[in-house]
Parts: structure tokens; sequence; C-alpha cells
């Protein structure tokens, strides 16, 4: 079972404007077409938000950074239309994975990275 970590969390939003830091509460939305690419004590990620006809296209990867357990993830959900909420996980140092997402209706997205324990 999957926890997380307070201590070591890290959400990142991408605005408009640019990159929000802040705690493991879920991100503020960002509209299309943005990116961000946070850093984390444990972890790393980098993502783009594209519109696409039917809604937004969220991908890039992460990577976890650090050997002590723990596993770095991002989470994607829709902001508006129908609720949508993914996640993908990178466990272990060097490790990184790919994720591709499709949200629909929708024009905006929260994204955010955060380091979990994995006990």
């Amino acid at each position: 079972m999957l926890k997380m970590s307070v201590a070591s969390a890290l959400s990142a939003a991408v605005l408009a404007s640019g990159l929000a830091l802040g705690t493991a509460s879920p991100a503020s939305a960002a509209t299309c077409p943005s990116e961000a690419s946070p850093v984390a004590h444990g972890g790393k990620a980098h993502w783009k938000i594209a519109c696409t006809s039917r809604g937004v296209k969220v991908y890039g990867w992460v990577q976890d950074t650090a050997t002590d357990g723990r596993c770095a993830t991002v989470t994607a959900t829709s902001d508006g239309g129908p609720g949508w909420i993914d996640m993908v996980e990178a466990c272990g140092s060097g490790i990184r994975t790919n994720f591709d997402w499709s949200i629909p209706g929708t024009k905006a997205a929260k994204v955010w990275l955060r380091i979990i324990d994995t006990d």
C-alpha cells in the first residue's frame, strides 16, 4: 500500500504565467498550452499540457532520484468536465516512467509531483 510522505511531498502547478510550487495538496489548474519541470528531494518530472479537439493531453515523465525506499509520482486530474484522475510512479533510483494521458471535456488540468513512502 502506498502512503504519502507529507514532509517530502511537493506540488507543482503549471500556470499560464509560470510554475508554482507548494505543499502536497492538488495543484492549481493549468490551462493549455503549458509545461513544468518540478524537482523534489527524491524525484523530478517534466510534463506538457496540450489542447486537443476533445480536451487536453498531459504527457511527460517522472523519475526517482534517490535510493531511499520511496517513489516519485505524478498525478493529474481534470479541472472541469467529467471527473478524471490518473497517477504514474517511478520507484528505484534512476527509474524513469513515461506517461501520456488524454483528459476529455476540459481545457485545464491539475498536475503535480510528489514523493511517497512505499510501506
